[in-house]
């Protein structure tokens, strides 16, 4: 019951950053660049767990051409809030050899675990590997990747919802937010 509390207080003292339609919209734009990009390539749309699932599913409902659909679970998080060494915890099953990639992921933070997800892809095949965000975190640093699609900018803060969480809650939001800065 604290941890309920307590995520309902951070959500109570956080300021909105892009709202549900806001997010929405950028989803829509995003499936649109996709399409005239990807939709002759029939690929092998790949969702990063956990927080890419809200994307992931919302945009595979706005492309119209066919596609295969695997997951894959890295992560250099775990609990913590800053990063850590790369854990790869699922491998995708299906195949990418000889395939075009797109890999859906919540943010693109420092961009080492999807620089890492993208070699990888390639390393096992893959014809080309696409990547699309949710959010590109404008942290100033020069990141190893850039995002080939990229719905929505978030300042550099810590952000929750719409995939990301907050000391585990709160991934299940339609819109994002931003930890109030003491």
């Amino acid at each position: 019951m604290a941890e309920n509390q307590q995520a309902r207080d951070i959500l109570a003292g956080a300021e909105l950053i892009h709202s549900a339609d806001t997010v929405a919209a950028a989803v829509s734009r995003v499936a649109a660049e996709i399409t005239a990009k990807l939709g002759d390539s029939n690929p092998v749309l790949l969702c990063v767990m956990s927080g890419g699932v809200p994307f992931a599913g919302q945009l595979m409902t706005q492309l119209n051409f066919p596609l295969d659909f695997d997951y894959l679970h890295v992560t250099r998080y775990g609990q913590d809030t800053a990063g850590g060494a790369l854990s790869w915890r699922a491998a995708p099953w299906t195949s990418v050899k000889g395939r075009t990639v797109l890999v859906v992921d919540d943010i693109l933070d420092e961009g080492l675990t999807l620089a890492a997800i993208r070699t990888r892809m390639l390393e096992l095949g893959a014809t080309a590997c696409y990547t699309a965000v949710a959010t590109d975190k404008q942290n100033g640093k020069v990141k190893p990747i850039a995002a080939d699609f990229v719905a929505l900018d978030v300042p550099d803060r810590f952000v929750f919802g719409y995939g990301m969480d907050v000391r585990g809650a709160w991934r299940n939001l339609p819109a994002i937010y931003a930890v109030k800065e003491d």
